[in-house]
């Protein structure tokens, strides 16, 4: 069941299938890279990144501020209207950090050497949904951030113990409140709900126990850091999934990480996330028994997961619907041109239903399906427009929200500062003199590149039919070309 790729099955397709999924796509050329590697040491060159330098820098700003607290003490204590400047500063200064903070991480998705670690940073982003709304620090959002990043493919009872002690999510889920007294159990239910166990595998006794071991675990605003107040910690007694003891947050988490069923859990969302369907018990069987081994290390089970041979069934290549990042970073790194501005990037994924930082719930984002609705499909075809012929007037088009326009000028986002990064695809640079000369080698080459196959059917019908209409092949006929295949159906899956 997980024996690895053959050599003999490895081809441009089941290549391109791996950049896709454990990164965001890219060019022919780096898809023929890992052609030419093979499958075990095409594999290796994304799962081994620790190896590759990345010399992308922090935000300026990703860095402790001790005089917030002063600054935010200061405004309560204030008259009304001090206390309202401050604030309005204060949320001024925290909403463009967190504008630099998305842009900061999509363009590490769409220009970094680490493609996997940004997948899984990805990943993490959406299994420990967080939200600035609550947090209201964009350092915090970046620390927790970089966290993931840093744990993509580590040990996962460590990881955990990181994330229960994360100030981001210590405020997201109202731990740095607990107390001995009055055990808050936000953090602990969704700890087992929706981290580790899943519904139906613990009890209402165990979230009340969980909640008095991790009481004293909490948030030093003046520091921006985790504390540990042994004052504030319920010693008790204490009996939690059938370990009794003076029980504390460590010991919760190594209790959860020991059960089998807490193997399953994990590995049957990665499954999911990386393959785009639910495995079956039998898989999940399997994947958890290699997790286990390795002593619930990551990075075995994701070269077992990304390697098998029924990763790259037929019904899995070309059958997961994009998230609306993905959409956006795989479609830059194919198209080879850069990200435009942060209000535009923004605004797009926003606009399909997926804006960083901001997760609908503490369940994440849905996912599948839900990315695709009659409204985000629409947009999708407009904001193909907007990528490959970089009208700035097409933007008027799409709600991107953001301020009004200034008396006197144009509605919508063209008045920007960053609207003049948003500029046409360089057919010149991805395609070849005599691809840009010959309809059937022009269309051949975009399959190639957007779609790793042919279109079918009608879709191919359309495509020549609106070729075959035009008088020359010039730069408007093949980026519109180009939009009409990124607004196929078959362009919205990977």
């Amino acid at each position: 069941m997980l024996s690895p790729i053959l050599k003999e099955s490895w081809n441009y397709t089941t290549a391109a299938h791996l950049l896709n999924r454990a990164g965001f796509g890219g060019s022919p050329a780096d898809v023929d890279r890992l052609v030419e590697l093979g499958p075990r040491a095409a594999l290796n060159s994304l799962l081994d990144f620790d190896q590759i330098p990345d010399p992308t820098p922090n935000p300026d700003w990703a860095k402790p501020d001790p005089e917030r607290a002063e600054r935010l003490l200061k405004a309560r204590q204030a008259d009304a209207d001090t206390r309202r400047q401050i604030q309005q500063e204060e949320q001024r200064t925290q909403r463009q950090h967190l504008i630099d903070l998305k842009f900061w991480w999509l363009q590490r998705m769409a220009l970094g050497p680490r493609p996997l670690q940004e997948k899984m940073t990805l990943f993490w982003h959406g299994h420990f949904a967080t939200s600035m709304e609550k947090v209201r620090d964009a350092y915090l959002m970046w620390r927790q951030n970089d966290l993931f990043r840093r744990h993509a493919l580590g040990n996962w009872r460590t990881f955990l113990t990181a994330v229960a002690q994360d100030p981001a999510m210590l405020v997201w889920l109202d731990q740095a409140q607990s107390r001995r007294e009055h055990p808050n159990e936000n953090f602990a239910r969704e700890l087992m709900e929706l981290f580790t166990l899943g519904e139906g595998h613990y009890t209402e006794k165990d979230v009340t126990e969980a909640a008095r071991a991790l009481t004293g675990w909490s948030f030093d605003r003046s520091t921006q850091e985790f504390v540990d107040r042994p004052r504030q910690h319920d010693g008790g007694i204490k009996t939690f999934l059938g370990r009794t003891g003076h029980l504390q947050g460590a010991d919760i988490i190594a209790q959860i990480v020991a059960q089998p069923q807490a193997d399953r859990f994990i590995v049957a969302k990665l499954w999911n996330f990386f393959a785009g369907q639910e495995p079956s018990g039998e898989l999940t069987t399997a994947l958890a028994g290699v997790f286990r081994e390795s002593g619930h290390e990551f990075k075995p089970l994701l070269e077992t997961l990304l390697g098998c041979a029924g990763f790259y069934a037929p019904a899995i290549i070309r059958g997961q619907i994009k998230s609306p990042v993905q959409w956006l970073v795989s479609s830059v790194r194919m198209l080879e041109r850069p990200l435009p501005g942060p209000f535009i990037c923004l605004g797009l994924t926003r606009n399909l239903g997926q804006d960083l930082f901001a997760p609908p719930n503490v369940k994440g984002w849905d996912g599948g399906l839900s990315w695709i609705t009659t409204n985000n499909l629409l947009a999708r075809y407009k904001e193909a427009a907007v990528l490959v012929q970089g009208d700035p007037a097409l933007l008027r088009n799409l709600n991107l929200g953001g301020p009004a326009a200034a008396p006197g000028q144009p509605p919508g986002p063209t008045n920007r500062p960053d609207a003049p990064r948003l500029f046409a695809v360089e057919p010149e640079k991805i395609l070849t003199p005599e691809e840009r000369a010959d309809k059937t080698k022009l269309v051949a080459a975009l399959e190639k590149r957007l779609l790793q196959s042919p279109l079918r059917g009608q879709q191919q019908a359309t495509l020549h039919e609106y070729l075959d209409g035009q008088r020359k092949l010039d730069k408007n006929v093949i980026l519109n070309t180009i939009r009409l295949i990124m607004s196929t159906p078959e362009y919205q899956l990977t």
